[in-house]
């Protein structure tokens, strides 16, 4: 037990969390598949994540809450809005129209989109003559590559279609579509690009309201009336809201309470522990296992443009993150003498100077 108290403790988290969030996209674009509203999901995962947190929220930071002003209950509201409701108004019509693993690979592009977002709106500075800042160029460039590759080009299958596949695609062949293929694809990098603006709000936010819990039950609890509200842009019918089949009610409490409940606490427990880069490597670990089980549990057709992109996206993700590891070195040791600019500092960087902004999965 020594060593799981220790720094493996962080490592295993996040690869249980990312497989989780694997499992709860193939599970979501199964009940889409079975024509559920996508809004309508959204709202009970969204519904699920207030009341799974709000006990959380109420013991941890009773004590350190500060005053909620109406000025701040305006800017949460918003940042719902990006960061909630039209995040998962892109992301679930995308997964819709394409497969988990796509929607994994485009979550994974989230860091690269945030800092080009961050770049756009001068929240952060590059250096182009530093190796740091030329690292972080060049892997979202790369990122952005696999996403076009991702998009235009879908492949040869790589495993047949299941008996199960071929009878919905029967069902619902305006999704075998290529044309919708890549509808779902710009919808995605759409929602990677609302979910990228939700952390920089989030962390203006956050300066005023240190409160992660609290905020995000805040913000599931306006995401929760948004989405309602949004799904009335598609349907009106109250059957709609019914759900009766036993996979649909798994799925959406699943996703509510593991995917936007345990795994936003989890990851955020993480984040305290060793920062906002480290728990981004392991992003990839959710595209891997949504592939797994797209594959295996599921029997989803694989193909290799999928998984040529996908791959392609992690690359370029681990060269932006090493990039943005060492611009923080250099950050660091430019405030510090050179002799205190050793690699065993590195844990402590990542603790400090970062902005607790809460992890909500899109």
């Amino acid at each position: 037990m020594g060593y799981c108290d220790g720094k493996w403790t962080p490592v295993i988290i996040m690869v249980v969390i990312n497989s989780a969030l694997g499992l709860g996209n193939a599970l979501v674009k199964e009940v889409l598949d079975g024509g559920v509203n996508h809004m309508v999901i959204a709202t009970y995962r969204l519904a699920i994540s207030t009341v799974f947190l709000v006990p959380i929220a109420y013991f941890w930071e009773r004590s350190t809450r500060p005053k909620l002003t109406l000025n701040i209950l305006v800017q949460l509201f918003f940042s719902a809005l990006v960061g909630a409701s039209l995040t998962q108004y892109f992301f679930l019509l995308g997964l819709s129209y394409t497969s988990a693993t796509l929607a994994c690979a485009f979550i994974s592009m989230t860091p690269a989109v945030t800092f080009v977002m961050a770049l756009i709106f001068r929240i952060e500075k590059l250096n182009m003559k530093s190796k740091a800042g030329m690292g972080m160029v060049m892997g979202t460039l790369i990122c952005i590559g696999g996403a076009l590759l991702l998009t235009m080009y879908k492949g040869i299958p790589l495993t047949k279609l299941h008996k199960l596949e071929i009878h919905q695609s029967m069902n619902n062949k305006t999704a075998m579509k290529p044309e919708n293929w890549v509808i779902g694809c710009v919808l995605l990098f759409a929602g990677s690009s609302c979910f990228g603006s939700w952390l920089l709000i989030q962390s203006k936010v956050n300066e005023k309201y240190p409160c992660q819990y609290s905020s995000t039950v805040i913000l599931s609890f306006f995401g929760t009336i948004q989405c309602a509200l949004l799904s009335l842009i598609k349907s009106r019918d109250i059957a709609a809201w019914v759900l009766t089949d036993k996979l649909d009610i798994l799925a959406i409490v699943y996703t509510g309470a593991v995917s936007q409940g345990i795994c936003t606490v989890g990851t955020s427990w993480c984040i305290r522990k060793r920062g906002p880069i480290f728990t981004s490597v392991f992003t990839p670990v959710g595209l891997i296992f949504a592939t797994l089980f797209d594959f295996s549990i599921l029997h989803r057709q694989v193909c290799i443009g999928s998984v040529i992109g996908s791959v392609v996206v992690i690359f370029g993700l681990y060269i932006f993150l090493s990039g943005k590891v060492k611009q923080m070195k250099e950050a660091e040791c430019a405030q510090k003498l050179p002799s205190h600019c050793g690699e065993g500092e590195d844990d402590e960087q990542y603790k400090k100077g970062h902005l607790m902004v809460v992890p909500m999965t899109p």
